[in-house]
Order: structure tokens, then sequence, then C-alpha cells
């Protein structure tokens, strides 16, 4: 096979491929700008589906907003909401990066739009109540559309939608599974023209309310036992009309007029007539009572927050409904402009519908010829009387309801359990919950919250440390002597690292605090504590002080913290909080930190081990033999203490003698003015406090160090069990005791015997 041939070539082009091949690319290019008939038959029908939806909740969403003072003005409601209709689904519909979505008035849009509706008339009636109402109702709310479109432009410009991406995938199945809630509850109210509430349950006990409910729920089993398994293109439209035709039959068997039919609630009333008016007329301007619009800023805000909310949350529910990936910034510019024509023509807001998007793809529709439909089916409606509705029986449009809200909310509270965690699966319930008591604003906010601490519950069982060394087994590159290498194999353990990963946060922090400690615990001997930051993505301040509480614990310890591969994010805010300071180390890379680590560990080894034969040597002398020096050695304690630290004070209890290795003390009395005095200073192989080990008196001086000094601890303890085990030794450190206090003793004479010359 030549690829080549595949490619569409210029007709004067001559290639290898042969003339027949030509043609058939040829044929191929010329076709592919049409519109196939059998995808534009199933746009038209996708959209003729999804209009009886928005011609049924556009009517009962001008009734919601023209409500109260503005029910004589019904007719008006219903031109604004089919010209929104209309213009919301032929704009997005064209525009949207989902071709096959349809848009029109939303529940959610409408509800506040009503809102901001009635809080302009108690304005007008409270300040005239004589004072016309129709013009200024219409204005606000062109106002509030036009508002919402420019706004909902900024957030697509500004790319703000993108913060949609951020939310839970609990929050966006919670959304839609009260919408399928909602959809349930609105088809009752269809149906019987009754709120399916506690309070109103006894009005659900009367037999005709309870057959129009069972003949609804008979053709949502039809539906889902024909159209939900076939899926075919036009089952859907088949069904709908079939019920139709069945029901004006039965209608007709049992001897019920059309009048009757409707009366008694079988079918839906017409609407009345449609009035038509444009609310950007001179008078209206001039007349409009501009003083309310400081106290309506509110409901202006709530209208583009709620519609922006909507146009991100249903755009997401219709990505996860139908599998396709849509363009928020695209569908925020979208929106605006359709909501500022809207604004412009005297309809109110509105966005991109879930349940007529998901009825159109799932009913064939694919391309912006839906939307068309929708907008011409819309407009049909203001140029004509819509007496067609009155045909219409409630149990087909309420079954198919029934359906497609059952079929949500199963999908979102019965499917999603397999792939949701226990704590994700009750916190969807919750939002399901809030969203159907609350509103979907409460759910969205407190599904947000649920989320985030669900996020950081979980987040934070996550082990920020990724593996553990010690310097025994993990080793800087840099090859070393056999010396050495043994000196590293014994004292490894002193260096202990972390490898550490994720973002750390006040969760998973505490936690890297809590291992530390406990490292530190099992390992008393570590001096270098060192952090591999390689893998971290971030710290914050509550991290930051968890680092602090480590470093108080390493200073306490004598142990120095060393920082690998900090990013600056980290570094500064580690610097905020003064951690980077004396005893906190930043290397670059981790094979560097262990190089400097393993130097000082085997300096330190080194000068100890000179220091121990030295020690040893000054022992020897004092003992005579090499086994006595390695006893009295063993019951030593090495301290070791810089200038003007006080070794001991005056009236303590004399519990111990220190052998002075290497420095110099001073024997320190009290001055006048609470100053001190020294009396005497004691230098490298020197002994002090062996007078009070012996008599057991409190310490008549204190003992302070007069530079950095390393000494030997003799304590009681330690001696009387030395008397007891090896009284040999014992009576060589007690005849060297003599010998140091008679040398003490001569010398005092000598000075008293200068000073009385």
């Amino acid at each position: 096979m030549e690829m080549p041939c595949s490619r569409a070539l210029p007709s004067s082009t001559t290639n290898k491929c042969g003339g027949e091949n030509a043609r058939v690319v040829s044929q191929s290019i010329d076709l592919r700008p049409r519109l196939p008939l059998r995808a534009a038959l199933k746009d038209v029908l996708g959209g003729s589906a999804a209009s009886v939806l928005t011609v049924t909740f556009g009517l009962s969403y001008a009734l919601l907003i023209f409500a109260g003072p503005l029910a004589p003005f019904l007719s008006y409601g219903v031109a604004a909401t089919f010209i929104s209709s209309a213009v919301l689904a032929a704009v997005i519909g064209v525009g949207s990066s989902l071709p096959f979505a349809v848009a029109g008035p939303e529940s959610s849009t409408a509800a506040t739009t009503g809102i901001l509706a009635s809080s302009m008339v108690e304005r007008i009636i409270a300040a005239d109540p004589s004072a016309p109402l129709l013009a200024p109702v219409l204005l606000t709310l062109a106002l509030a559309t036009v508002a919402t479109g420019i706004v909902l432009c900024g957030f697509g410009m500004t790319r703000m939608g993108r913060a949609i991406r951020y939310v839970p995938y609990p929050v966006v199945g919670g959304f839609l599974g009260a919408t399928g809630c909602l959809i349930l509850l609105g088809a009752v109210r269809v149906i019987t023209g009754q709120r399916l509430q506690f309070a109103t349950l006894g009005q659900f006990e009367n037999i005709q309310t309870l057959s129009k409910l069972a003949a609804a729920c008979a053709m949502a089993v039809v539906l889902y036992l024909t159209w939900h398994r076939s899926r075919t293109s036009f089952g859907l439209p088949a069904i709908l009309v079939g019920g139709v035709i069945a029901a004006h039959i039965v209608f007709w068997l049992a001897g019920i007029p059309l009048a009757q039919a409707q009366a008694a609630g079988w079918t839906f009333q017409p609407p009345p007539a449609v009035n038509f008016m444009l609310p950007w007329s001179v008078d209206a301007i001039r007349n409009y009572p501009w003083y309310t619009l400081p106290e309506l800023s509110g409901n202006f805000i709530a209208v583009a927050f709620v519609t922006a909310s909507c146009t991100l949350f249903n755009t997401t529910g219709i990505e996860v409904a139908t599998q396709r990936e849509a363009n928020l910034e695209r569908e925020l510019n979208v929106t605006g402009i359709a909501n500022a024509l809207s604004g412009a023509f005297g309809g109110y807001t509105g966005c991109v519908s879930v349940s007529r998007s998901v009825l159109n793809f799932n009913g064939g529709g694919t391309g912006p010829l839906s939307g068309l439909t929708v907008a011409a089916i819309s407009l049909l409606m203001l140029a004509f009387a819509p007496t067609l509705l009155g045909y219409m029986p409630k149990f087909v449009l309420g079954g198919l309801l029934i359906y497609l809200g059952a079929d949500q909310l199963h999908k979102w509270t019965v499917q999603s359990r397999r792939r949701l965690s226990v704590v994700e699966y009750l916190s969807l319930l919750a939002i399901i919950v809030i969203i159907v008591q609350w509103g979907f604003i409460a759910g969205i906010l407190i599904g947000v919250v649920i989320g985030c601490a669900t996020f950081a519950l979980s987040a934070s069982r996550i082990d920020s440390i990724k593996y553990s060394f010690d310097g025994s087994e993990y080793r800087s590159s840099l090859d070393r002597s056999r010396e050495d290498q043994a000196v590293l194999s014994a004292h490894g353990g002193k260096i202990q690292g972390l490898n550490l990963q994720s973002y750390l946060f006040f969760g998973s922090a505490n936690r890297l605090y809590q291992h530390v400690k406990a490292l530190l615990a099992r390992h008393p001997e570590c001096r270098f504590l060192v952090f591999d930051f390689k893998l971290v993505t971030g710290i914050d301040s509550s991290a930051a002080y968890s680092f602090a509480q480590i470093k108080r614990t390493a200073e306490d310890r004598g142990i120095r913290l060393v920082l690998v591969h900090l990013p600056p994010a980290a570094e500064k805010a580690l610097r905020s909080i003064d951690f980077v300071s004396h005893g906190v180390s930043i290397v670059p890379e981790l094979d560097h930190a262990l190089e400097w680590c393993e130097n000082e560990i085997i300096a330190q080894h080194q000068g100890r081990e000179q220091e121990e034969t030295s020690l040893r040597d000054w022992f020897v002398r004092i003992l005579g033999t090499e086994e006595d020096a390695a006893e009295l050695i063993h019951r030593c304690q090495r301290l070791e203490v810089d200038a003007g630290e006080v070794i001991v004070s005056a009236g303590d209890a004399a519990d111990s003698m220190h052998f002075i290795l290497d420095g110099r003390v001073g024997i320190m009395i009290p001055a006048g003015e609470g100053g001190t005095t020294r009396v005497r200073s004691l230098g490298r192989y020197t002994t002090i406090g062996e007078m009070g080990l012996v008599s057991h008196a409190p310490r008549s001086a204190t003992i302070q160090s007069e530079a950095a000094s390393i000494l030997y601890v003799l304590s009681a303890h330690q001696f009387e069990a030395l008397k007891g085990e090896n009284p040999l030794l014992g009576q060589k450190l007690l005849t060297y005791f003599v010998a140091i206090m008679a040398e003490r003793l001569t010398f005092a004479n000598r000075m008293i015997t200068v000073l009385r010359r």
C-alpha cells in the first residue's frame, strides 16, 4: 500500500496512483462540505424533541416570573420567554463547542430572575401603588440580562471559567443527581398541578390524581423498555407521537371531549395569546425608577452569578453525560453574547441545558441544526397562538420527564457507587439533598467545602515520606579509603535522611513531625538529619510551622538539619519564619550533602580517636596499667562545654568529679555587688571536684569554663561501683586524689609564706 495515495491532490496533478484513485479522492473532497440528509434529519428530530421541553419549561418559567401583581401581564412574559428561548438556542447552538447543545432559560436562572422581578415590583408599589409595572419590569430584566452577558464575556476572556475544572467530581455528580431529582419533582407538578411535599401529600390521595401519575409512570416504563435499550434516532419522537395519538383514542372511546380533558387536567390548557413589547422605548427609559437600582444591585449580582455558575456546571454535566469535552472559555463567551442579544430583544437570562442537550444527543442530534430547530419552534410559538399545546396529554410529557429524571438519578445515586469511595459517595448524596432542599447555589458552595475537606482528609493520609535512609546504607558517590569506609560503616547511623514527596500541608506536615520524633527516639546517635525536597511540590504555612518544631527538637539533641533540592517557594516560606539559620544547611544536591556529612563524621571520629589516645595515656600515667585506664574511661562520661558555661554551681551536691582533658576552667567565688572573682584556674590534664567526691560536702565554689573544654565526668555512683567491683583500682584513685590534694596544699603553704615576708 502506498500511503501518499490517500492524500487529496489537485486535479491537474499527475500522480502514480492513477486516474481512478484521483477521481475517488476528488469525489470525497466534494462531499465533505455537504451536510448528509440523514444527519440533518436526526438534528431536526432531536431538536424537535428538545423543543417540547423548551416550550413546556418556558411556559412554567413565565408563570414563575410573572406571578402575583405581574399576573395580568402573563402574555408579555410568555413572549419574553420564547424570545429568550429562540435567541439562546440559536446563538449557543451555532457558537458552542458542543454542537449538539440546546440552550434556553433554566430553572435556576428563571428563579433568580423571578426574585429580581418581584423585588422590583415591591419597591415600585411601596413608592407609588398606582405606578405602571410592566415597562419597568421588562426594562429591569433586559438590563440584568445584558449586564449578565457582559460579565460572562469577561469571564470567558479572562479564562476564569477554568476554575470549574477544580470542582470535585462528587460535586458535579451531586449537581446532576439533584437535577434528576428536580426533574422528577417537576414532572409530578406538570402531571398533577401540585408540588410533591409533605404538606401536600393528602392531595395525592385522589383517584384521578393517582390515575394521572400511574399513566405517566406507564409512559416512563414504555420509554425504558423501548427507547432506553435501543437508542434509535427516530424512536423517541415516534413514541411521543404514538403516546399522544393513543391518549386521544382513549379519550374518544371514553367519550371525553377535548375541553373536558383539559378541564380535568389530562391535557394542558392552551396558553394565552402572546403580546410582545420591546423594553427600550424612550418613555420606558425616561420614566424608569432609577432610584431602585442601588437597592437591586444584590439581585443583579445574583442573576449574573447564578447564570455563570449554571453555564459552567451544566457544561461540565453535559461533558460527563455525553463524554465530550467542551471549551469553557468559548462557552462563556458564546453564552455571554447570547444573553446580551436576549436582553436587547426583551428576553431574560438563560444558558445551555443539561436535560435538553442530553435528550437531543441521545435522540441522534449532533450538529447546530438542533439548536436552530429549537429556535425556529420557539419563534413559531410567537407567530402562532400555541393552542397546539392544548392537545398534548400531560402524562405523555410527564412520563418523558419521569424517565429522564429517574435515569439521571439512578446514574448518580446507584451506578456511581461503584466508582466512588464511601466518603465521596456520601458527600454526593448530601449535595443532592442540600440542592433539593435549599437550592443549587447552597448545594454547590457546601459541596465545594465538603469536597475540599474530603480532599484534605484523603491527602493527609498520603505518606509525605517516600523513603528513608541512613549513612551506613546510602552514601555519597565519593570513593574513600578503607579506613574511612570502616568509620562510615560503624558511625553512618549518625546520618538520617528522609526523601519527601507531594504537597506538604497541615495534614501531612504534622505526621512528618511525629515521624521525625519517633525516628530520633530510635536513633539517639543521629547528628545529621537530611531532608530531600526533590519530589515536594510545595508547602503551606502550617507545614512551615511543623518544620520549626522539627528544628527545635533537633537543636535540643545537637542535630544539624540539611535541606536538599529546596524549591524557591518552600525556601521563602521557611525563611519567613526564621527557620533557615545557624544549624540549618541548604545544599543543592543530595550527593554533595551526603559527602559533607560524611566528611564531618570522619573528621569528628579522627579527632575523637586522638582525644581517646590522649585520655588513655594520661590515665595510664595516673594508674600505671592499660587495663585500669580502660576501666576508668569506661566509667566516665564525656562532657563538652563552651566558654563561659557553668559546669557546677556553689551549693550543689558534690556528686561527681571532672578530669579536664582539654581547655581551661576557673573556680569562682562571690564578690562584691553581685559579681564573682576567680581564685584558681585549671588547665588540661588536671582534675577538679575530687575532694567533694570523697567527703560528699556541698560545692563550695562555682566551676565555670574559661575556654571551650572537654571534660570526663566520674559520678559518685560510678565511683562507688568501681570501688566495690575493682578495689585495687579504687585504691589507686584514692591515692591519686591524696597526692593531688597534697600538691595543692604545699602550693598554698608556699603562697602563704611569700605573703608573710
